[in-house]
């Protein structure tokens, strides 16, 4: 499976104000969307040069769609069933993901607070999409993300960076072990960790966003070219689905 990554851009972390503004700018008709393909560094200061890593800008031939699929993000040409694993939730609770999630439209995603673009910029698209969306509907999607960095994300950091986009989104955790399980039941390409002069680390992850509906299977995936119009399109959709 081809690895999806995206280039910094040195973006600063959006606000709750910068999602307004991206809900206001969607409704004017403006596309908004993450560009490019690369690895993301660990701080977020002046963007430094993409480093010499596996790029790809192809979707996964297992996420390859037509557009007679009618889904605004990329169809998935095998559905399956949502994935099972466990993790820790942020109060340190376990969390069943197949279990919790079921009957329940979802967005999942796997990423790191210290990220600065593609994480920001995906959980930014997905707040707005749900303020653009009917109560009802924004109200049923659950939005669960996944740490690839549990050193550097703790409890509490994680928690602060999601109530930055939504404070309904669900944080979870674990031990690289559990970590790598889940990224392996979802279907993504496992995250790693390099070296980076200054004892500083970057985490290359993939950058997809799994669309699960309330029939409890896999029916889109979101590229970092997902605008926000796309998720709101989708959403309604993946909550009625049955």
């Amino acid at each position: 499976m081809p690895l999806r990554f995206d280039v910094p851009s040195g973006r600063r972390r959006p606000t709750r104000h910068w999602i307004v503004a991206v809900a206001l700018c969607c409704l004017a008709g403006c596309a908004v969307s993450s560009t490019g393909t690369a690895a993301h560094p660990a701080d977020t200061g002046s963007s430094p040069p993409a480093p010499a890593l596996a790029r790809s800008s192809a979707r996964p031939s297992s996420v390859v769609g037509t557009a007679a699929d009618g889904w605004h993000g990329t169809a998935v040409r095998v559905s399956r069933p949502r994935p099972s694993f466990t993790l820790a939730d942020l109060s340190g609770r376990s969390f069943d993901f197949a279990k919790e999630t079921a009957g329940r439209a979802t967005l999942l995603f796997f990423g790191y607070t210290n990220c600065p673009d593609v994480c920001p910029t995906t959980m930014a698209d997905i707040a707005a999409a749900k303020q653009l969306v009917s109560s009802p509907v924004g109200s049923a999607i659950m939005v669960v993300f996944v740490t690839t960095d549990p050193g550097r994300d703790t409890a509490g950091v994680l928690r602060r960076w999601l109530n930055q986009f939504d404070p309904t989104f669900i944080g979870l955790t674990g031990s690289p072990a559990q970590l790598a399980a889940a990224q392996k039941a979802a279907g993504v390409p496992l995250a790693s960790a390099q070296q980076v002069p200054g004892g500083q680390y970057d985490v290359v992850h993939a950058a997809q966003v799994a669309g699960y509906g309330a029939d409890n299977t896999e029916h889109v995936r979101y590229f970092s070219d997902t605008t926000v119009a796309d998720y709101a399109a989708d959403l309604p959709r993946l909550v009625a689905v049955s």
